[in-house]
């Protein structure tokens, strides 16, 4: 899912510059020799992961800021490449909150539908990957694998979940069997047995528990 917009709670503090009137950080690839006020965005938020050594942030990308998307890049587990697009923004949590919005307010619109064992639409029920399946294909025209074992072996890992990927919890002790897709400030919403379409806290007690990760799908 290509992010928009910059994404606060996730990036850190990303600066923007009514002065230059452009688009929002992560609206384009950046790379070594660009030279751009949004370059000086990614300047500090790399500085605020700790990323960017170079003592003050400037609009050039040169060998620091090449070397600091690098660094990110290999921590991150994604392709280490130095240049700065959609994946490296979309790990950075930038971008997140225009284009997710559509895939939070799909999922909230089901809230209260009813479980059903193999369902796929609102009105038979969901199970868990059939409300996925709709959510993913109405909000972002992506086609799922059916069951939680296909869509968790079909997703790109993420060390932390932002907008729009999908949590998986492990509830019978032999690998993902349950998923939901994550909405951000630790909520998901999912389609629970008991409950139905609803929303849950990734940090309570119940699911930290059975949490085993969070993946992306483009």
């Amino acid at each position: 899912m290509k992010k928009l917009t910059a994404g606060l709670a996730l990036a850190g503090v990303v600066a923007f510059n009514p002065a230059t009137g452009h688009a929002a950080v992560g609206d384009q690839t950046l790379e070594p020799g660009t030279n751009h006020q949004d370059v000086q965005e990614l300047q500090e938020i790399l500085d605020n992961k700790g990323y960017f050594s170079y003592s003050k942030t400037t609009t050039y990308y040169g060998d620091y800021t090449t070397d600091a998307v690098k660094k990110f890049q290999e921590a991150k587990g994604i392709t280490v490449d130095g240049i700065a697009g959609d994946e490296t923004f979309k790990a950075l949590g930038v971008n997140e909150e225009s284009n997710d919005s559509n895939i939070v307010e799909v999922a909230k619109k089901y809230e209260g539908t009813k479980y059903t064992w193999g369902g796929e639409t609102a009105e038979e029920g969901f199970d868990c990957s059939g409300y996925l399946n709709q959510v993913f294909d109405e909000a972002e025209n992506i086609d799922l694998p059916r069951t939680v074992d296909e869509i968790y072996a079909e997703g790109t890992s993420v060390d932390q979940p932002a907008v729009g990927d999908i949590v998986f919890f492990n509830l019978e002790g032999d690998g993902p069997s349950h998923a939901g897709v994550y909405v951000g400030d630790g909520e998901f919403w999912h389609a629970s047995s008991s409950k139905g379409v609803t929303s849950a806290e990734l940090n309570s007690s119940y699911w930290s528990d059975k949490y085993i990760g969070a993946k992306s799908y483009e």
